[in-house]
């Protein structure tokens, strides 16, 4: 008999991007109203209206799919098409910011509705996407829809391990269908920070540093100010002038020398530096970023891998990232924690995530604790067109959101022969591959 979910039930409550925080943000994890729709006549019926509260006759706890135990639902049965629904209300000091909207991921595409209206649409189940809701907000009560669709018999779909028949068996477990990782609302000024890419060198000293901005006008005056520090040391302040939407700045760490390995991230002394950003107009701070990088060079010499110049030995453990009650989703961000925690205890200075893109706070402990990481996304099992075209996409949308983690050693886009089953005969599949490894080497650069 499936069981619904509490109200008392715990919900995943801490910051979902550790790389990129700011301090004001509401979280939607929690109890949300939720439907099937396999006869897939809920958007014709008008499901996201505000007023349809009727048509949604289950609860689902969020970030759980409803395969897993921890939803309240625990239905492992083919369900294409589901519906979400909850309502929430703007806190009162927000008035006057923009309102975004985040989902963490949602497996496979995703439409959101804000009160009736349709303001994101997404394809691919394992990257994050947000949307600017505040032309849609009311005052008071304001309702949220999302109606994801998977395709869980596609096997050009890329999905990882998740198998395309009803039950789990060798090495395929059960599937994931819509919101798996956090859901949040964050006020930001007009013009505000969008993302971060940082590079570091350690042969110069030194951090490159691209911002990216959302809302720039060249008229206005703007300047970022940078402070970076090294457990509560300040080690240096930078402000510049923004000229561009995308911009480069390169910092130099005149402390980092500390006789060449102080301050070194690796495995064994997983270093990392403090960063604020501060976005300044017209001499007002308007935005405030929090995050962090860690200072480490992967190379390769005379045939073999080198961590900040010096050969280094990898023991790595093959890590599937499922969870009993929760499937994808982790049960609790210390359960993420005590996976890194453990890793290290059983002898291994790394894991490679395999057929999985992880949540972002496992990536935040490998950082802070110290485990090196092979980043994998969850490949197709036969090749087509709309597999290239789906993959491509998802591809750069993973690089772009965990480019900044100091773990992350190796990027695998490909596993084995998935995805390209015939690559050794058929060039198209060939292509493929190559044109993963080039689009790997320029993102972010």
């Amino acid at each position: 008999m499936l069981t619904e979910v509490s109200k008392a039930q715990k919900v995943r409550h801490e910051y979902p991007r550790p790389q990129f925080q700011r301090k004001e943000w509401l979280t939607l994890n929690g109890e949300w109203d939720f439907r099937f729709d396999d006869e897939a006549i809920g958007e014709d019926a008008g499901w996201y209206q505000a007023e349809a509260q009727a048509s949604f006759t289950r609860k689902i706890n969020v970030p759980f799919t409803f395969q897993s135990k921890l939803s309240g639902i625990e239905d492992p049965s083919f369900h294409d098409v589901v519906w979400y629904r909850r309502t929430f209300e703007i806190p009162q000091d927000w008035n006057g910011k923009r309102i975004v909207l985040h989902f963490g991921a949602v497996d496979y595409m995703a439409k959101v509705w804000v009160n009736g209206h349709l303001v994101a649409m997404h394809e691919g189940g394992h990257t994050p996407f947000q949307a600017d809701i505040t032309a849609s907000l009311v005052k008071g009560s304001n309702t949220l829809v999302l109606r994801a669709e998977d395709f869980s018999r596609d096997v050009t779909l890329p999905r990882g391990k998740q198998y395309w028949l009803e039950h789990s068996a060798s090495i395929f477990y059960t599937r994931t269908t819509g919101i798996w990782q956090s859901v949040w609302l964050e006020p930001v000024s007009p013009v505000h920070l969008s993302k971060t890419m940082m590079t570091p060198d350690i042969d110069r000293n030194e951090i490159r540093i691209r911002t990216f901005l959302e809302g720039y006008k060249a008229t206005e005056d703007l300047k970022l100010q940078i402070t970076v520090s090294y457990k509560g040391e300040l080690v240096v302040e930078d402000q510049y002038a923004i000229r561009n939407p995308e911009q480069l700045r390169t910092i130099g760490l005149s402390d980092f020398t500390d006789h060449g390995l102080g301050r070194l991230w690796s495995p064994e002394h997983p270093n990392l530096y403090d960063i604020e950003f501060r976005l300044v107009q017209d001499g007002n701070v308007v935005d405030q970023v929090s995050s962090y990088f860690g200072m480490r060079k992967v190379s390769i010499e005379n045939g073999k891998l080198c961590l900040n110049n010096r050969p280094y030995f990898q023991r790595l453990v093959l890590d599937q990232g499922y969870f009993p009650e929760g499937i994808l989703t982790a049960p609790s961000d210390e359960a993420l924690k005590r996976d890194v925690e453990l890793t290290k205890e059983m002898g291994f200075n790394g894991v490679r995530k395999h057929q999985k893109t992880e949540d972002p706070r496992f990536l935040y402990w490998c950082d802070k604790l110290g485990l090196l990481l092979w980043s994998e996304a969850a490949n197709a099992y036969e090749y087509s067109e709309s597999y290239v075209r789906r993959f491509t996409a998802e591809w750069q949308e993973i690089i772009e959101r965990d480019y900044n983690h100091p773990c992350i050693i190796t990027w695998v886009p490909l596993n084995e022969s998935w995805g390209v089953p015939n690559v050794q005969m058929d060039k198209r599949q060939q292509q493929h591959g190559l044109a993963m490894y080039h689009l790997t080497q320029v993102v972010g650069r």
